[in-house]
């Protein structure tokens, strides 16, 4: 889910709305409500990819490197500070979407394997049938829960888990609580990170309650995220970053203060001072992430 706003880890998916004729645009019915590709006036081959009108990803079939909204370019640039340039990767992505930060990795690291989790089997339909993926690239679909999904990978398979779920335009309870993250670290192989893309508004306290959960399981973490989104001001999009081994934070810095839309990263110390004394969540204790207000997708 990427919510609006010219500072947009909150993103495009609405400030930048660039329409050829709605005429061509598909549209349909998937299990999770209504589904519409949304052209890029831009780019010839480009669409964003709605959810009951919830923008959700953008894809480029021509060049699937470009990555326009900026909580993927932030994961993008995590996806390339793993390992040195275009080594494969073992991805598991909980959360569909377009495929987009799939295309991304199979682009820049040719011979990955990787696994998408996407419980909504018709929107897996709506988008092989309009966006279809590369035939060459080593990428499964499986159509179930997350974390029914995450269950099934094999102990220490993943470089990276990167959970991007939403149920219409909110993270579901289950996959916000330490349990969940317990078999995160389960499928992560050694010197695996956890990233994940989180949403909220004021007062934080959802993004503040997953900071310390997840630095209940994890020894460091990175959180990226645009400056009037760290303060409280508006709802947008963080990305977490979690793991048991150093953080290039420096250079993650950089590029997410160099993107078009500059987002600030804390870690740390800091990062922790931000949770505010927050309690990890338990599975017990879970509830799914805020309703957006109405005004975020306007």
């Amino acid at each position: 889910m990427a919510s609006k706003g010219k500072g947009k880890g909150n993103d495009k998916g609405s400030d930048k709305r660039r329409g050829r004729e709605t005429a061509e645009a598909p549209a349909g019915p998937v299990d999770g409500g209504h589904a519409a590709l949304e052209p890029d006036r831009e780019r010839s081959r480009a669409w964003t990819l709605l959810i009951d009108g919830a923008p959700q990803s953008h894809v480029d079939l021509d060049d699937p490197g470009h990555l326009d909204f900026s909580y993927q370019r932030r994961i993008g640039h995590l996806i390339d500070l793993f390992a040195p340039a275009r080594q494969p990767l073992n991805v598991l992505h909980l959360g569909g979407g377009a495929f987009t930060l799939a295309r991304y990795t199979a682009a820049s690291r040719p011979r990955s394997t990787q696994q998408i989790v996407e419980i909504d089997a018709g929107l897996v339909a709506f988008v092989r049938e309009h966006l279809p993926l590369d035939p060459q690239a080593r990428v499964r679909v499986r159509a179930v829960d997350a974390r029914a999904g995450l269950a099934k990978v094999p102990d220490g398979w993943a470089d990276l888990v990167i959970a991007d779920v939403f149920s219409g335009a909110r993270t579901p309870a289950h996959l916000t609580s330490a349990e969940f993250l317990d078999d995160v670290r389960r499928a992560l192989a050694p010197g695996g990170w956890y990233v994940a893309n989180l949403a909220d508004g004021p007062p934080l306290s959802h993004l503040r309650g997953q900071i310390a959960t997840a630095a209940s399981r994890f020894a460091e973490l990175a959180l990226a995220a645009d400056p009037v989104v760290w303060r409280g001001k508006r709802f947008g999009n963080a990305v977490l970053v979690a793991a048991d081994r150093a953080l290039p934070v420096a250079e993650f810095t950089r590029r997410v203060a160099s993107d078009p839309h500059p987002g600030r990263v804390e870690h740390g110390r800091a990062l922790i001072d931000f949770a505010g004394g927050a309690a990890p969540v338990s599975d017990a204790s879970a509830v799914a992430s805020p309703e957006p207000p109405p005004s975020v997708f306007r």
